[in-house]
């Protein structure tokens, strides 16, 4: 199985970075550099993929992928 995408961008609001991941609602997390919040949003998601599991839900099929733009030359 393939994993989920994350997204990582700073957040002028929070003062901080975000990481979240799209295919896990409501699945987030905050850390001071990206690698931090890649780190927390790691845990996140374990705690994320245990409760649906002990809900006896199935975890989302990972679906989604970023929209990749090219500019012409």
């Amino acid at each position: 199985m393939s994993d989920y995408h994350i997204n990582i961008s700073w957040s002028d609001e929070d003062e901080a970075y975000v990481a979240d991941i799209p295919d896990l609602r409501f699945c987030s997390a905050f850390g001071d550099t990206p690698e931090e919040a890649l780190a927390e949003v790691a845990k996140a998601k374990e705690a994320w993929l245990e409760t649906a599991r002990d809900r006896g839900q199935e975890p989302p099929t990972p679906r989604y992928r970023p929209a990749i733009y090219q500019t012409a030359r």
